[in-house]
């Protein structure tokens, strides 16, 4: 009795994970063996790896990647381009925590989308808040957060993410409240946060696609400078 009062306790708490694994000793005889200590660090062990597995569930669904992506599973065939050195340096996230940039540029078809969502899967394995946004689906959004009134909330969230992936950039071209939302989500995010953009548009052409010389210089200004280029 005493120990289904401590289990109920330990839920209370929001011990989840420790009151699994005081259920799971009682039922395995050998958990006899063990001391003391050592039953209670297999305890507070399962109570971390539960709560960050939980931490990590949460992030990957506010994050909503496009895609269930790996730096592990990446193709590495001829061709693409790819340097198997970079792509595993990047992998480990050092470039975030410094807060660069990184640009992916390629065809249609050649997997800008799949290595974005790796290097932003290992950013959340790192428990670094992450989001996602095809930049055409982003625009909506910005235009409608100006009509609702939501628009200063969703630029504070975007601008709070550590890494911010703008997939499908330069698809669409730009009107001058498109030029100054990037502009103030780029503002916002210099020096101080990390983003990725993806695109099958050449960097030497996204100054023309901007299209507003003086705005496309401050944006550009603040994303290559300390950019990694894929």
């Amino acid at each position: 009795m005493l120990v289904n009062q401590t289990i109920e306790k330990l839920h209370t708490m929001r011990l989840t994970g420790m009151a699994g694994e005081l259920e799971n000793q009682l039922k395995n005889s050998s958990s006899g063996s063990l001391s003391f200590e050592e039953r209670l660090g297999l305890m507070v062990d399962q109570e971390w790896t539960y709560r960050e597995d939980r931490r990590l569930t949460r992030l990957q669904r506010e994050a909503k990647l496009r895609q269930n992506a790996s730096v592990e599973d990446v193709d590495w065939r001829g061709g693409r381009g790819l340097d198997r050195a970079q792509i595993s340096k990047l992998a480990g996230c050092g470039w975030i925590k410094e807060n660069h940039n990184v640009i992916v540029t390629g065809a249609t078809g050649a997997g800008k989308t799949y290595l974005a969502c790796a290097l932003g899967n290992a950013a959340l394995r790192q428990g670094l808040k992450t989001h996602y946004f095809r930049v055409p689906r982003l625009f909506e959004e910005i235009k409608i957060a100006r009509a609702d009134g939501s628009y200063l909330k969703l630029m504070a969230r975007i601008a709070k993410s550590k890494l911010l992936i703008l997939d499908d950039w330069g698809l669409v071209s730009l009107a001058d409240p498109e030029r100054r939302a990037l502009l103030e989500i780029m503002e916002d995010r210099h020096g101080l946060r990390s983003t990725i953009f993806a695109s099958q548009l050449p960097i030497a052409k996204w100054h023309d696609h901007i299209g507003e010389p003086t705005v496309a210089d401050s944006i550009l200004d603040r994303l290559i400078s300390n950019a990694h280029r894929i």
